[in-house]
């Protein structure tokens, strides 16, 4: 699957009154598919989108956070999935692009490519609801129900690498990108 129709598919389901926290890669395509003020884009360290979610799902109860992690990203901190699955937040949704590389990085294989199921680690955590996709048309046809779940849930989604993008990180940790996420939660 193409992870930009993906994340489509998951934008005419989220409201402006959702939290995405979209990391990386993903997070380029999620800006050209879904401006947003609640975008929540200053994290810089690879591997802490899960857990900055995790944070503001249990402080903000009252809004749905949406997490588009990477593959890569989630190998970075993959003890998140034990720690979220014991917290429970009912209005946490970890998405999970699973490309087989470090995308953002020069494309470097992740460890464990092809043999890791994300899946099967977030059912082992204790995620309740886990699901996996390979094929578009059927996650576009779930991903409303899905978004529907109470959470936390767990989504894999098998994408392929994107290819070359163009990356200007003032997109994403520009002062204004901070400083307008923080009037939208205020606001809401």
């Amino acid at each position: 699957m193409r992870r930009d129709l993906c994340l489509k598919a998951i934008a005419r389901h989220v409201t402006d009154a959702d939290i995405v926290l979209p990391v990386y890669s993903t997070a380029f395509d999620w800006l050209d598919v879904r401006p947003h003020p609640l975008n929540y884009l200053s994290h810089g360290a690879m591997g802490l989108a899960s857990s900055h979610a995790l944070g503001l799902a249990l402080g903000r109860p009252d809004k749905r956070v949406i997490v588009l992690d990477g593959d890569g990203s989630l190998l970075m901190n993959i003890g998140t999935l034990v720690t979220t699955a014991e917290a429970a937040p009912k209005n946490l949704f970890h998405f999970v692009c699973e490309n087989g590389t470090y995308e953002a990085n020069g494309g470097h294989p992740i460890p464990g490519r092809g043999k890791v199921s994300f899946a099967g680690l977030a059912r082992s955590a204790g995620y309740e609801s886990v699901h996996e996709f390979s094929d578009l048309k059927i996650f576009e046809q779930q991903a409303g129900a899905i978004l529907a779940e109470q959470g936390p849930v767990f989504i894999n989604l098998k994408v392929e690498p994107a290819g070359p993008q163009e990356r200007d990180y003032s997109r994403l940790h520009g002062a204004h990108v901070r400083q307008a996420f923080r009037d939208a939660l205020k606001a809401s």
